[in-house]
């Protein structure tokens, strides 16, 4: 029996090629196949769909459908850059331009389409272009840089997507389109008029009934001529007629052929030749080419499970669809046009609101046939599924339109009232019984997962609102609760508590837990409690009702780096600074040994600080005129600004001024997590706008405003969210957005996180903020206004008050200074040395000692505990620490005031070795009072020292009392401590290699056991 794979040769790589391969690698569990593609592109799959998001982030890798990595981890043999350019059927070979030969068992055909250009003359002069491809893209956009007017022909889907980009690019632009309306496939004469009405109010040009007789320049484009003999002057042409399928190859195969092209294929999406598939828009199924991605993916899933022992036909696709074209919701669904004896319409016109939904029911209004949707489309999802089922209506037509309020998921029952067999993702094909089955196996909590489970909402993103209406539903009706509890200290959402505060003016956190939450609060609760008096109150974090609040980052207002040392980050507006400054800064980072390094933000960062030199730093750049940066905080941080009109030629607006006018107005402003801006002077967006919270793009009639960009770790570009607005028109939107931001995100939420998950997405943000939807704009206003005009320099109010400079001393106890000790080895690499004992990870110190020649020492005899007095009660910081110093020893001392009680361990932290356990923040999990570290949050018990967070190390505590306000602590004599150490340092400083050569054992297994 021969077992060999056979060879499925995929011909196109696009979104419909990649899903066939994808599905036929998850079907194919015998590995009955060897997977060839040839992908004629000089990059692999990406999403075509969302290809006019290339303009906004130039950055191709982000609609890659797939790693390189995932082919060669799945086997498939893939071809980039090469087109397959012949098939022999007779000896079953596929050859390549590259002059690669395959031997096919299956060939599928997912060659695609191509962009129809009409024979019109002029279209072979410079500057007339196609929109189908990233190469397309990248030329249009190089020759946007220099022209000014650029024409689209076409008015349909693709052709309002080009007429977008144009937009984008800052050029005039004009829809060209030949039928009395626009999207004349998808929707009739008034939802056209609507359509036109919205687009023109943005500044683009429409015009129908226009046909183009000839384009005239010399060698360039300069003018079209249409038929009528009407002019417009145009530099640039984009040409979007509609696709055609990309059959030649079949052709030259001797394939049968539909009469207006495309490969002929049966239910089992064979062509002529029953070895050979088509799937995508090559394929004309039943007289019909699908010219949509969810027809092409169902087809591509379809064959890959009859190659794998299924017998599923295809027998026609849905054809609904939802958009977002020029800004505007356009879907349509169903039966959508049918003569007045086969249908009865039911409007609904909002010419101010721009607004036009029609559906279509039988005669007997029993059952809903189809649909327009156009500038509110939230209903598509559950219409598109209510026609599609054929099911009678469960309620009265015009309820369907909102008539009874709560819209069209409200008068049908919700998600809860909907078939398992409900289709809720068209482009991937998942029923309502697949995401409820998806959460109850997989037990899915996270809108995240059940997309990544499903691929529900993968695809064009219509159905989302949908996605999650079913998945709060089952959540519900399974019994699982999605605790949103900020932590077990307050039994509300970070959002609640934030509007408990605002109404209540509550002030400190003390009054907070008081009041409305339990026990003494934990290193979640109370850096997010302090964040939301910030953002409210704009106290000065470091006053002392505020300051153990803090991570040790806003404790000490400057950045903790490894092993426990600080970063100082000035303050440089819009990247804008003098010699004088930068001759300040370098003389800093010279005489206090600190390492330098531009970041990112346009700023330069100073590493390397101990904490007690800090006011000392700060001291001499508030004088030469710094203020702090706030790159410790979660908070407002950098504005980044090109030169713009200063110094660029391509600049149009002066990106520097205005952008150190926004860096200076929300400078500092605390937010539930850190905030970066941009303004560039041009389209050519130097500054990189489009990967930050908030941007600016500098156009010839002000600014277009991007919001809830995000460069970190899941980097997503910003959405354009107001264009061609004036400064003050920007700053206000601004105000609004940060504060809705502000009142309503969750813990640690950037805004790129925020907006996805905000019921209503961005469009429900343009709404608050530019339509004031919910009544809240004069105070969002407000609330802005009372944080800029109460701004301070947190750093100038350290140095000028001695109190607050006390905070930073390194010991209570003594004015000593101590650096972390480093070993360094035989390679030059420096690590700090410790040494472990019961858990007691303490620092070692050098001091000469007699070493036996067995590699043993004598140990002194066992010290005897002392109680020392280690300072005042009023040294230490209320619900904090701070730490001392005895002999070469260092000690965390706590005075946990809400609690009445005081505690010491060792200020070492074992996870890092770092000397920092005093700077972490108090709290309590149950009963038992815990301190986390700063640098990773690891909790320790500061009754037993064992961690809480389930690793093996553990830190030492001492007994501690207070007496006559004084604060002791029970240690072992100095010396005696002092002689321990020593010996333990000769064994590991001078004898390591020794040992670890006579034992055999790793460095590691001799500093955990000797």
């Amino acid at each position: 029996m021969n077992t060999s794979p056979q060879t499925v040769v995929v011909i196109g790589n696009g979104m419909v090629g990649h899903r066939f391969v994808e599905k036929l690698v998850e079907f194919d569990t015998l590995e009955q196949y060897k997977i060839v593609t040839f992908c004629e592109e000089p990059r692999a799959a990406y999403d075509r769909v969302g290809l006019t998001s290339f303009f906004a982030h130039r950055d191709a890798e982000q609609l890659m459908l797939a790693r390189l990595d995932w082919y060669r981890e799945n086997g498939v043999e893939l071809h980039i850059g090469d087109r397959a350019c012949t098939i022999d059927r007779d000896k079953k070979l596929v050859r390549s331009e590259a002059g690669v030969e395959i031997t096919y068992d299956h060939i599928v055909m997912a060659t695609g389409s191509y962009p129809f250009v009409p024979p019109v003359e002029g279209f072979k002069l410079r500057g007339v272009f196609v929109y189908r491809t990233i190469e397309d893209l990248e030329r249009i956009i190089e020759f946007g840089k220099k022209s000014k007017r650029c024409a689209v022909i076409g008015g349909g889907l693709l052709g309002l997507e080009a007429a977008k980009a144009a937009y984008d690019l800052g050029l005039e632009t004009h829809v060209i389109e030949f039928a009395p309306r626009l999207m004349p496939r998808q929707i009739d004469d008034h939802g056209s008029q609507i359509l036109v009405k919205r687009i023109e109010e943005m500044g683009v040009r429409v015009h129908l009934n226009k046909g183009t007789k000839v384009v005239l320049g010399n060698g360039q484009v300069e003018k079209m001529v249409f038929n009528n003999d009407e002019e417009l002057d145009v530099d640039m042409i984009i040409v979007s007629c509609g696709v055609r399928p990309r059959d030649d190859l079949a052709r030259e195969s001797g394939l049968e052929l539909g009469e207006r092209g495309g490969v002929l294929v049966n239910d089992a999406l064979q062509t002529s030749d029953p070895d050979i598939y088509a799937v995508g828009e090559v394929a004309q199924h039943s007289g019909m080419v699908y010219g949509l991605v969810a027809p092409g993916y169902e087809m591509a899933e379809i064959l890959a499970m009859n190659l794998t022992g299924s017998e599923a036909r295809f027998t026609g696709a849905d054809l609904s669809t939802k958009l977002k074209l020029m800004g505007v919701d356009v879907a349509s669904f169903g039966q959508n046009e049918l003569p007045a004896d086969q249908a009865t319409p039911l409007v609904y016109e909002d010419p101010i609101g721009g607004v036009y939904k029609k559906l279509l029911f039988d005669p007997a209004g029993k059952n809903l046939l189809g649909g327009i949707l156009v500038g509110d489309a939230s209903d598509y999802g559950t219409l598109s599924i209510l026609a599609k089922s054929g099911d009678p209506l469960p309620c009265q037509p015009g309820d369907l339109l909102g008539g009874s309020g709560g819209g069209a998921a409200a008068a049908l029952g919700g998600a809860d009232a909907m078939s398992d067999d409900a289709q809720i993702c068209s482009c991937n094909n998942v029923t309502k019984g697949a995401i409820c089955a998806a959460i109850t196996e997989g037990g899915l909590t996270s809108l995240t997962d059940l997309k990544s489970c499903t691929k529900a909402g993968t695809g064009c993103g219509g159905c989302m609102p949908l996605v999650a209406d079913v998945f709060k539903a089952q959540l519900e009706k399974s019994g699982v609760e999605v605790n949103n509890n900020l932590c077990e200290h307050f039994a509300y959402s970070r959002q609640e508590l934030f509007g408990i505060v605002k109404v209540k003016e509550i002030k400190t956190f003390a009054e907070l837990i008081t009041s409305y939450g339990s026990g003494n609060g934990c290193e979640i609760c109370k850096p997010a409690v302090g964040s939301i008096l910030a953002s409210l109150w704009n106290d000065t974090i470091i006053n002392a009702d505020h300051q153990t609040l803090q991570d040790t980052n806003d404790r000490f207002l400057a950045n903790m780096q490894r092993g426990g040392l600080y970063s100082v980050v000035p303050r440089v507006p819009g990247g804008e600074i003098t010699p004088d400054k930068l001759i300040v800064i370098g003389n800093v980072a010279k005489k206090y040994g600190l390492y330098t390094k531009i970041t990112g933000g346009q700023r330069i960062d100073l590493f390397g600080a101990q904490l007690h030199q800090l006011p000392d730093i700060w001291e001499e750049l508030i004088d030469a005129g710094f203020e702090s940066g706030h790159a410790y905080g979660k908070a407002v941080r950098t504005v980044k600004s090109c030169v713009g009109t200063s110094w660029c030629r391509y600049g149009v607006q002066d990106s520097v001024r205005f952008a150190i006018e926004v860096e200076k107005r929300y400078r500092g402003i605390r937010a539930p997590h850190k905030i970066k801006f941009a303004v560039s002077g041009c389209v050519r967006e130097c500054a990189e706008a489009q990967c930050k919270d908030v941007g600016l793009i500098a156009t010839e009639n002000g600014y277009n405003l991007y919001v809830c960009g995000n460069g970190g770790a899941k980097p997503r570009h910003a959405d354009l969210f107001a264009t061609d607005i004036d400064e003050q028109t920007a700053l206000k939107y601004i105000d609004r957005f940060l504060m809705y931001y502000i009142y309503t995100a969750d813990k640690l939420m950037r805004t790129a996180t925020w907006v996805e998950q905000l019921d209503g997405g961005l469009d429900h943000v343009k709404d608050v903020v530019i339509h004031d939807k919910l009544g809240l704009c004069d105070e969002l206003e407000e609330r802005m206004q009372h944080l800029v005009d109460t701004y301070q320099c947190e750093w100038k109010a350290v140095v000028d008050d001695p109190e607050k400079r006390k905070l930073y001393r390194q010991f209570i106890n003594t004015e000593e200074h101590e650096r972390d000790i480093e070993f360094v080895d035989e390679r030059g690499q420096q690590r700090p040395v410790y040494w472990p004992k019961d858990g007691d990870l303490v620092q070692i110190q050098s001091s000469p000692v007699k070493h036996e020649a067995n590699g043993t020492s004598k140990r002194p005899p066992a010290p005897k505990p002392e109680w020392i007095e280690v300072g005042n009660v009023a040294d230490f910081p209320r619900d904090g620490g701070a730490a001392i110093k005895y002999g070469d020893v260092q000690i965390a001392v706590f005075n946990f005031s809400s609690r009445g009680e005081w505690y010491a361990c060792q200020n070492m932290c074992p996870h890092k070795n770092a000397f920092v356990l005093s700077r972490g923040i108090l709290g309590s999990v149950g009963e038992e009072p815990k301190v986390a570290c700063p640098l990773h949050k690891k909790p320790f018990s500061l009754k037993s020292g064992e961690s809480l967070s389930g690793e093996d190390f553990s830190v030492k505590v001492f007994p501690i009392k207070v007496e006559a306000g004084k604060v002791l602590v029970e240690l072992p004599p100095k010396q005696q401590l002092d002689a321990l150490l020593a010996t333990r340092l000769h064994i590991i400083g001078e004898e390591l290699d020794a040992c670890s050569a006579c034992t055999g054992h790793k460095e590691e297994e001799i500093t955990q056991s000797v």
